[in-house]
């Protein structure tokens, strides 16, 4: 009889064992210097720019202090500069809400209005990267001099706005409208800063998503809304904390316009008036302090809501 021949079983190679006692490479003191200047020259930085003049600040709106010159003379009143601001100052309430309008203004017209800007100059029309130059022009400037630009558009005797309209409207003199006038004049930069956020968000998005969305059937505003927009989550949060601190800060445009007097008190030109000529450095310490709480609000709301809906 002959021997039946069997095909052999090829064997798994066997796995070396982990090596248990790996070398662990310790740093050396240089290292450690590195280290410790690469992140401690960055937040003494930062304490010495931000932190301790915020900290200051809190401590200074429970004191009366009319500056550096009278370093001795700081006399501590209590609560007696949040009184003054909310029962007394006159132009505080006025201020607060043109702040508000003002946020709502660049969070529900400008913001929107430079993703929508955004979303068109995505698609590469003709001629788009002529128009992406000429919105992002304005954000090379500075709103001091934005001012200035648009005080010559708004002039009423001479204003390219009035010789369209035929009018001879004083834009930024009259208190019922010159809130408006630079609002309009502020979203001119800040229309063209969020195009450029939104659309550099655009171009690392994974085309798969659309293209997927698109053979589900999807119109162009569904896959955004539903698809584009949420991966955009990153560039979102940015540009809600972007627009509420410009908002918030808003002072050199109106200070250009007429030193925010005359139908255009904002809480920053209010900080201004008191800690400059006036000397009432622990009133616009508490006016100071009410503005980074003021602020703190919608930034701390909108990034709870958001880590909330990344844990589910």
């Amino acid at each position: 009889m002959t021997a039946t021949q069997q095909t052999p079983v090829p064997q798994a190679p066997i796995e070396k064992p982990l090596a248990k006692n790996r070398r662990v490479r310790r740093l050396t003191t240089k290292d450690r210097v590195v280290i410790s200047l690469m992140i401690g020259i960055p937040t003494l930085i930062e304490a010495v720019l931000v932190w301790f003049p915020a900290i200051g600040s809190i401590i200074l709106s429970f004191a009366k202090w009319n500056g550096v010159g009278s370093f001795g003379k700081i006399e501590w009143i209590g609560t007696t500069n949040y009184a003054n601001v909310f029962g007394i100052d006159p132009n505080f309430w006025p201020a607060v809400r043109h702040n508000l309008i003002w946020l709502a203004f660049l969070a529900f017209i400008a913001s929107p209005a430079g993703i929508f800007l955004a979303v068109l100059l995505d698609r590469e029309l003709p001629g788009s990267k002529i128009m992406q130059s000429i919105f992002f022009l304005p954000v090379m400037f500075s709103l001091a001099l934005v001012g200035v630009i648009w005080q010559l558009i708004f002039s009423p005797d001479q204003g390219l706005i009035n010789g369209v309209l035929g009018t001879k409207i004083d834009w930024f003199g009259n208190p019922n409208i010159n809130l408006w006038a630079a609002l309009i004049a502020a979203s001119w930069k800040h229309i063209g800063y969020i195009m450029v956020l939104y659309l550099a968000g655009l171009k690392g998005v994974d085309p798969s998503l659309r293209e997927a969305a698109a053979i589900d059937g999807a119109t162009s505003r569904q896959t955004f809304f539903r698809v584009v927009f949420p991966a955009m989550k990153p560039i979102n949060i940015v540009i809600v904390v972007i627009t509420v601190i410009e908002a918030l800060r808003a002072f050199d445009i109106v200070f250009i316009i007429n030193k925010g007097t005359n139908g255009l008190q904002l809480l920053a030109t209010m900080i201004y008036t008191n800690s400059g000529a006036a000397a009432r450095v622990g009133y616009a310490s508490a006016l100071a302090v009410i503005l980074l709480v003021i602020a703190l609000v919608p930034i701390i709301s909108y990034l709870t809501q958001a880590f909330k809906e990344d844990k589910r």
